[in-house]
């Protein structure tokens, strides 16, 4: 019996030859995107030795672009966009407007018509979640002003691309049915619309009403697989109808069902179940954008390619850098974001794959995009990492760290008093402020969350708007008559904020609080009197907990207690681990 083994063969020929690339990438400390779509021009038809079927790599980065819409559906939460809109919104709607004007440019110098242009500059404003999400985490800055901010701005890029990808298909299909006159066209459009709204209800009706009934259902069983199988049936299935039915994308189709999901109780698991199938063909939809670029065309696109680097690299973040700005954020919120930001990934390749099919793109715009995602996602983290550098050489010339609007003019208490400069102002230094109150000690914050300033100020209490880093926001706050400096979140500067701190007043007494006992030796010689590890801590309380449960008495815990601390003490000093006393 004879077999055909090119399906098997194109999809473990792709993944295998990802997963080497990807390795190779992580270990040259670049994003395994670009290993990916390396992987594909080796294993693509400009290539010699083993070609991937395209048609089938095509049919499977298809599965790959519904359950990574589905993804973006599932995590996409309007309350996140709603906490930074006063800086995303403004911000993404001028960096796209910026990057869109600029690749009209960037066409018009190569003689391109003007919704060629427009559908390129489109397609390199946005940036990859993939990459973003990765740089920040790496960087410990997910979970900062700047990290939610430009969580929140890509939230914002991601709604632009899904209205483009209903938009673009739906003018160019009623431009070739011969409704080439804009009453036609709207006509078309105003149609598609109808539909689309029918489509949201049904989904939000199903969505309420039918998904979270069937998950509950599955769930009762108890089989992981079926689970597993109601998510994808719901992604592909939602994704399916709407191209069937409605005439929609299925990306829109996908998005949508994530989306519905993603508001259930369920959002969680689903997330997880669906993780392993999306990312195995999200990989393959890279593999299949690189199966695309030619290596031989580098000689002929390398202009546009250059002018594509050009924009993403230096158009973008530099408009994203001035809104910020203009916003009155301060400079490394500013730099943040806009490094972050100067990179194209999966919505890129998308668009432009859309531009293609409808003639509207060269061929040669694709060269440039894939080239230019190439380029600056590898140098996109180490970029990243500059980011401190440039802020501390910013920093000691006084450019830009003007105190924006006056937040920080406020009346510091008399020179005199007790007083403990605390930075940071999240659940454990609201605490921390609650307790030191009460025991007469004044509490001065220092908080780079311009709306948590805003709110404390106008409760009247002592906040300085600024990073602790800088030597003039740690004076304001009265660094040098301050008995104490507290630390209350892990903060990837601390060692810097030690320095300068006991710069300032030597004698102060720093007490820091870091995630990882790993870092205890570096804050403790850099100067931190005092370091607590969360992990310590962590470990301690649940020992604690166990020994109480198994019957043990005060006396007992109070001594395992205090020998954990003396062997914590020898092997790391300056380790605190919490304790009942």
């Amino acid at each position: 019996m004879d077999h055909d083994f090119s399906l098997i063969l194109t999809f473990v020929g792709g993944l295998a030859a990802a997963l080497l690339f990807g390795l190779i990438a992580r270990k040259l400390h670049l994003s395994p995107l670009v290993g990916y779509l390396l992987a594909g021009v080796v294993v693509g038809p400009y290539s010699p030795g083993f070609v991937a079927d395209s048609h089938t790599v095509e049919q499977f980065a298809e599965l790959g672009v519904i359950l990574l819409m589905f993804g973006v559906g599932l995590h996409f939460h309007l309350k996140d966009l709603i906490a930074v809109q006063k800086v995303a919104v403004p911000g993404a709607v001028v960096q796209i407007s910026v990057a869109t004007v600029l690749g009209v440019l960037v066409g018009w110098m190569f003689g391109w018509s003007a919704i060629s242009g427009l559908v390129f500059g489109m397609a390199i404003s946005v940036a990859s979640t993939v990459v973003l999400t990765r740089v920040l985490e790496d960087n410990q800055n997910l979970h900062t002003p700047g990290g939610h901010v430009a969580l929140g701005w890509l939230v914002v890029e991601d709604l632009f691309t899904i209205l483009l990808l209903v938009l673009i298909p739906a003018v160019m299909e009623a431009r070739q049915s011969g409704a080439g006159d804009w009453g036609g066209i709207l006509s078309e459009l105003g149609w598609m619309f109808v539909k689309l709204a029918l489509l949201v209800a049904l989904t939000l009706f199903a969505g309420k009403k039918v998904i979270p009934l069937v998950l509950r259902y599955v769930a009762r069983t108890g089989a992981r697989d079926l689970f597993t199988l109601a998510v994808l049936v719901i992604a592909l299935g939602v994704a399916v109808c709407s191209a069937e039915f409605f005439g929609a994308s299925m990306v829109l189709g996908a998005f949508l069902a994530g989306m519905v999901v993603g508001q259930s109780d369920f959002c969680a698991r689903a997330a997880a179940e669906a993780m392993l199938m999306r990312d195995a063909f999200a990989v393959l939809f890279f593999v299949s954008v690189g199966m695309m670029f030619d290596p031989m065309s580098v000689g002929d696109c390398w202009p546009l390619a250059l002018a594509t680097l050009g924009v993403v690299m230096i158009g973008k973040p530099l408009a994203a850098y001035v809104v910020v700005r203009c916003l009155r954020r301060p400079v490394p919120l500013a730099l943040s974001v806009s490094v972050a930001l100067a990179q194209v990934g999966e919505f890129s390749f998308i668009l432009a794959g859309i531009g293609l099919m409808y003639n509207i793109l060269p061929p040669d715009a694709n060269q440039a995009i894939i080239l230019a995602a190439v380029v600056s996602i590898s140098l996109n983290p180490i970029l990243y990492r500059q980011i401190g550098p440039a802020v501390k050489w910013l920093q000691k010339r006084g450019i830009g760290f003007a105190d924006p609007g006056g937040v920080n003019s406020m009346a510091l208490p008399a020179p005199d008093a007790r007083r403990v400069v605390l930075v940071g102002f999240g659940p454990t230094g609201r605490i921390l402020k609650r307790i030191l109150n009460d025991n007469g000690v004044e509490v001065i914050i220092v908080e780079m969350n311009i709306d948590t300033v805003t709110a404390i100020r106008e409760q009247g209490g002592d906040i300085v708007y600024g990073d602790a880093s800088q030597r003039e926001i740690l004076r304001h706050a009265g660094i040098e008559y301050a008995e104490s400096l507290i630390l209350s979140a892990s903060i990837p500067d601390a060692k810097e904020i030690v320095g300068v701190a006991l710069e300032l007043n030597p004698h102060i007494d720093v007490m820091i609080h870091t995630k990882y006992m790993r870092d205890v030796d570096i804050l403790k010689e850099a100067g931190a009197s005092q370091v607590f590890s969360s992990e310590s801590e962590v470990a301690l309380s649940m020992a604690e907990y166990f020994l109480r449960e198994g019957g043990a008495d005060d006396e007992q815990i109070v001594s395992e207690r205090q020998r954990i601390r003396a062997e914590l003490d020898r092997e790391m000093p300056g380790v605190s681990v919490a304790g009942h006393s």
